[in-house]
């Protein structure tokens, strides 16, 4: 019996060599294949992704400059925008102090014309009234018209 059994084993074994290995080690080799194509596309995979990583992180970094810049940018507008208000503000205030200055002046003016047409009117009443008492008499009255004569140039 352990010749029939060895036989059959034997028998065995050659059919399996014969038609079952190459199958079979075509299969692992397929299989080896297969994995070997998996990590291959998982290193590429990786690789892509570390790519994909560092162009994030270019564009990250491009989008960070981008804003500072429209940040220093609005900055500056901002400053500028406040620079000319005051300006115009400081011109307008400038402005409104001359208008100003010069409404005292035209007011002072005016009020001293008044005041010099005031004076006037007064000193003429009061001459008016010194020499109608002093020349009361018809004798005082001939006296300063000879005096007047006699003093005024005659050409």
């Amino acid at each position: 019996m352990i010749f029939w059994s060895t036989l059959f084993f034997l028998v065995l074994l050659f059919i399996l060599g014969k038609f079952a290995w190459p199958a079979i080690l075509t299969a692992v080799k397929a299989r080896n294949e297969s994995i070997r194509n998996a990590l291959a596309a998982a290193d590429r995979a990786k690789e892509e992704m570390a790519q994909l990583q560092s162009d994030n992180e270019k564009i990250l970094a491009e989008a960070k400059a981008e804003r500072d810049a429209m940040m220093r940018e609005a900055k500056t507008m901002k400053d500028k925008l406040i620079a000319e208000a005051k300006e115009k503000a400081s011109e307008e205030a400038d402005k409104l102090v001359k208008n100003a200055r010069e409404s005292i002046q035209r007011e002072k003016a005016a009020a001293l014309n008044d005041m010099k047409e005031q004076m006037a009117t007064l000193s003429v009443d009061i001459a008016e009234k010194i020499l109608r008492m002093k020349l009361e008499g018809s004798k005082a009255q001939k006296e300063l018209v000879d005096k007047l004569i006699n003093e005024a140039d005659l050409n």
